[in-house]
């Protein structure tokens, strides 16, 4: 809006809020207006739109422009996070999303947005705006654009992975790839073996599609080949749903060895193996995936872009048999009519395809290097500790001082706007009431650190948790 038009619609607004203009009364005309306040008609036509727009003024067609009905507008202010709630595998979610300007949220799930190309996405944007009408104005084709699918494909390939871009498919998130899959393979009441711990929101998407969840103890190498191996004997599951590269809250990478046992395990059963690789980008080398040693026979592999190039920017992608892809383009029409904005797709494949994205991967990695150690020493200072120095990746599992409750102290940080992330809602058992997941981009600021000290020192200590922190497989 120009500032002209500006003027004109708070010069109106003034008058309907001092009465001077009444509900039901007439406005003056647009030629009278503009005299009265030296701007062109059309100015004034914008500035009676927009009022349109927002309710306040209404057209009568061959009349002009009339005050509307008296009614309280509605706030504007938005409404405060419920704090009360229980603390479940939505928690850190809703307390993140819905976080004021001035919180901190060392508990969140994305890397602040100075850390993200702005640049980049800017120039992508106003590429995407100079695109073709129909990619501004129209649906989308079923798959997604050809060039975005295969500059994916191209990059899976350099995973070891042959696929085409007929067997990728792209979808509105990363969080929708998954939820596309498990409408696609699941039934209510079937089992879905999960890590324990995982990514939380794992579990509440599990339980809206009514899915039985079993999980395995996780450790540094991977899921414990011998539970897993166990699970998938005693439940027969559906799914096996899991991070690869850098798992999701450890931080831990999936070994070799283990990762062929998982294969041999999942084969013996026929279980579909979902291998979310969102965070690929932050490894320093390659890491094994479970999708490549399979070559997609058994496994599907899904990701997205919204953790290195921009959460707010959602496209998330599927790769997978020929047979699982028809089936979830079918599905994705029947429930999206579509997957990711055009607009959206072609922004990202610009940002994708422009060469300063390499060297934002290159400054991330090493920043990102150098929070980690910085972030493990602060929250040593205070009596916490790493589970493991992870080799990438923004996060740290970390075990609190001997009886401190997580759960208790994420409500109680929230009181001064510290969103934490305890680590029960990444339990699916609820064996790790004594852990906490740091998202390191968002410890720098020392007031974060002050306040977990603050209220580690005042917590209560329970003596059931130091006995089940001595015990534990974590």
């Amino acid at each position: 809006m120009s500032g002209r038009t500006q003027q004109v619609v708070e010069a109106i607004r003034a008058r309907i809020g001092g009465k001077s203009l009444a509900p039901g009364e007439k406005l003056p005309s647009v030629r009278r207006l503009a005299r009265e306040m030296a701007a062109s008609p059309s100015t004034v036509v914008d500035a009676y739109d927009r009022l349109v727009n927002e309710g306040l003024v209404h057209a009568r067609p061959g009349s002009g422009f009339y005050v509307s009905a008296a009614r309280t507008p509605p706030p504007l202010a938005v409404a405060e996070p419920r704090r009360d709630r229980a603390i479940d595998p939505l928690w850190v979610s809703r307390q993140a999303l819905d976080a004021g300007a001035g919180a901190f949220t060392p508990g969140c799930g994305w890397l602040p947005a100075d850390w993200m190309p702005l640049d980049s996405l800017r120039r992508a944007l106003r590429h995407a705006a100079r695109g073709p009408d129909a990619a501004i104005a129209e649906y989308g084709g079923t798959q997604g654009p050809l060039a975005l699918r295969a500059l994916l494909a191209r990059r899976l390939a350099g995973q070891g992975l042959d696929v085409g871009p007929d067997r990728v498919l792209l979808t509105a998130s990363g969080t929708e790839a998954i939820d596309l899959v498990c409408r696609s393979l699941l039934n209510p009441g079937d089992t879905v073996l999960l890590d324990d711990p995982c990514y939380f929101n794992f579990q509440a998407l599990l339980r809206a599609h009514r899915a039985t969840i079993v999980s395995v103890p996780y450790t540094p190498a991977g899921p414990d080949p011998v539970a897993f191996a166990a699970a998938v004997e005693a439940h027969r599951p559906r799914l096996y749903i899991t991070n690869s590269a850098l798992h999701n809250p450890t931080g831990a990478t999936l070994s070799p060895q283990v990762a062929h046992k998982l294969l041999l395990a999942a084969a013996g059963c026929g279980m579909t193996i979902v291998e979310d690789d969102i965070f690929s980008e932050f490894e320093p080398e390659p890491s094994p995936r479970l999708a490549a040693l399979d070559g997609l026979a058994s496994v599907i592999r899904i990701g997205s872009f919204s953790k290195t190039v921009s959460a707010s920017l959602r496209c998330g992608y599927i790769a997978a048999s020929a047979e699982h892809i028809d089936a979830l383009v079918d599905l994705q029409v029947a429930t999206r009519f579509g997957g990711p904005s055009p607009v959206t797709a072609h922004a990202l494949l610009a940002v994708l395809g422009d060469g300063a994205y390499r060297r934002h991967l290159d400054q991330l990695r090493r920043r990102l290097a150098t929070a980690r150690v910085e972030a493990a020493e602060r929250l040593s200072s205070v009596g916490i500790t790493p589970w493991i120095m992870p080799r990438g990746g923004f996060y740290l599992w970390c075990r609190l001082p001997a009886g401190c409750d997580a759960a208790a102290l994420a409500r109680s940080a929230l009181a001064d706007g510290v969103v934490l992330a305890p680590g029960n809602v990444f339990s699916p058992t609820e064996s790790a009431p004594d852990f906490m997941r740091f998202n390191v981009a968002h410890l720098e600021d020392p007031r974060v650190l002050a306040t977990l000290a603050r209220h580690i020192a005042a917590a209560p200590r329970d003596a059931g948790i130091v006995a089940s922190a001595s015990v534990s497989a974590r």
